[in-house]
């Protein structure tokens, strides 16, 4: 069961600027004190190398930065509400100014149109062995400012790009002999559900695997990620997989649900890296060598590979 706590920061618990020298030094400090945290948190967020990041990345940062409870009890399972509204952060942000902060990506353009598929007319005459699509687009956004689309050598689109599926897209992994479709979401029974809707846009195509990169309850709670809750549906719930635990089934019905956001933009970055480039080829080592060479005997036979 996830515990509560009342917040460290609230907006209507803030003292009124106007009632005096006092209430408008306490002000003052308080935030300055919530600049300071989205400094440090900004600086976290951006490990390691300079990682580009979203607000919603920095405001579950700034999170994490004002909550003392992560240095106790850090390896114990479990999830808890924000500890800074999102009003206030937003406010403390803008006085800042979002153009200071160092790897804060933009906010996105909100009238923009949805950006146009593909206009390369050979793009999709080769095999394409991965594709990533992202529930969240702020996420996508953060992960090719990354140029995670690069070192994985995959794709990274949005659902809203992504579905329906266009039918050279669905060729070219098919092409692939042995394509991965990953879904990346959230822990809610919406995103849990995207996998399915991903394998039902693409139809029966021989060959291609549609696996889920997303959080699940007792992911959200290993990370001791901040959850939020909302208003549950009824259809939603009767649609969840059956993989689930009936302590997960339990803590979605409650209405509560954590974002990929909320997840360190390093562990996210080295996770997708990890999960969509497969698992890492051992390399040969000293050590290595001489493990092969104690299982090795007089008349063995050299290998061909080299491994012995």
């Amino acid at each position: 069961m996830t515990p509560r706590r009342p917040p460290l920061i609230r907006a209507h618990a803030l003292p009124d600027p106007s009632g005096g020298p006092g209430p408008r030094l306490l002000v003052r400090a308080l935030d300055a004190a919530l600049r300071a945290a989205i400094d440090t948190a900004a600086a976290r967020a951006a490990e390691p190398g300079g990682l580009r990041f979203t607000e919603r990345q920095l405001y579950f940062e700034t999170c994490r930065v004002l909550d003392p409870a992560l240095t106790v009890l850090s390896r114990v399972p479990r999830t808890a509400r924000p500890y800074l509204r999102l009003s206030s952060f937003t406010r403390a942000l803008d006085a800042r100014g979002r153009d200071t902060v160092p790897g804060l990506l933009p906010s996105p353009p909100g009238a923009a149109p949805a950006p146009a598929r593909t206009s390369e007319p050979d793009l999709h005459d080769y095999g394409l062995p991965r594709l990533l699509v992202c529930q969240d687009h702020a996420i996508a956004r953060m992960l090719l400012a990354n140029h995670v689309h690069l070192e994985a050598a995959c794709p990274v689109l949005t659902v809203a790009d992504a579905l329906p599926f266009d039918p050279r897209l669905t060729t070219a992994l098919e092409r692939a002999d042995g394509a991965t479709v990953y879904v990346l979401h959230d822990a809610s029974p919406r995103g849990i559900a995207l996998r399915g809707r991903v394998r039902a846009s693409l139809g029966p195509v021989p060959g291609v695997r549609v696996s889920s990169l997303g959080l699940v309850p007792r992911h959200a709670q290993a990370m001791r990620l901040p959850a939020g809750r909302g208003p549950v549906r009824r259809e939603e719930l009767a649609a969840l997989p059956g993989t689930l635990r009936p302590q997960e089934t339990a803590w979605l019905a409650q209405g509560r649900f954590a974002e990929v956001a909320a997840v360190p933009p390093g562990w996210l970055v080295r996770g997708v890296l990890r999960l969509t480039r497969g698992p890492r080829v051992t390399r040969a080592s000293v050590w290595t060598g001489l493990r092969d060479l104690r299982t090795t005997g007089f008349l063995s036979w050299p290998d061909p590979t080299g491994r012995a």
